[in-house]
């Protein structure tokens, strides 16, 4: 299914304001068929964005989606469930998510569903490599997040900064603000008339495009 349904979202809104077991239980086939129109949307993204991204052909959804059950193990949080749907669309599936930058599509009511893509909080030796890529093709990057289609549709770069250089590099470097970053982000939020009209897809998929340039630079250590 190429649509996310309105009652996708419905179900979501109603989750967060009854966000307790009995709740749940009493509405789980509303969960059911909320997170099969959510997987079969993704599903569809994934195939189509093979096209262009072949290393992701016969990559499965179940793969790169998450669980609806928050884990509430460490977290002063105690509320049991998400609100949101959440997919990592990357090679190997959400699970080489720390070691690989990929498509990552979000539905939440409220305004709060996103396309987004980049490197979150990549380990250090990740992270290191990507510092050491752009001290060598910095102009490289500047590049890539200067597309004006990037821009036009994602703006800046977005992550958590050092508040001083990264050990090795010099506080003049020419690209001494991206090396500063604990992570490469880009993302896009949606209203949710757009990600309940059958032209969303289309959005997603053009996103997702648009994107890999900078899924490729992080991606090639």
């Amino acid at each position: 299914m190429n649509v996310i349904n309105k009652s996708t979202l419905e179900f979501l809104a109603d989750l967060k304001q009854n966000n307790y077991r009995e709740w749940f239980q009493k509405n789980r086939k509303r969960y059911e068929d909320a997170r099969d129109n959510f997987e079969s949307f993704v599903q569809l993204i994934i195939d189509n964005v093979s096209v262009f991204d072949p290393i992701l052909k016969g990559l499965e959804v179940k793969s790169c989606t998450y669980r609806i059950n928050r884990d509430i193990r460490f977290s002063p949080d105690k509320t049991l469930y998400k609100s949101h749907l959440g997919a990592f669309i990357v090679k190997g599936g959400k699970n080489n998510g720390n070691r690989l930058a990929g498509y990552y599509i979000h539905v939440e009511p409220g305004g709060n569903s996103m396309v987004a893509g980049g490197a979150y909080i990549p380990p250090a030796p990740w992270l290191n490599a990507i510092r050491e890529k752009i001290d060598d093709q910095g102009e490289k990057l500047v590049k890539i997040l200067n597309n004006k289609e990037l821009r036009s549709v994602f703006g800046e770069i977005e992550g958590e900064k050092l508040k001083s250089a990264p050990r090795g590099f010099p506080k003049d470097h020419p690209y001494i603000e991206y090396l500063k970053l604990k992570s490469f982000l880009i993302s896009k939020l949606f209203t949710d008339k757009e990600v309940t009209n059958k032209e969303w897809f289309g959005m997603v998929l053009e996103a997702c495009r648009i994107m890999k340039p900078l899924n490729d630079f992080l991606n090639d250590y």
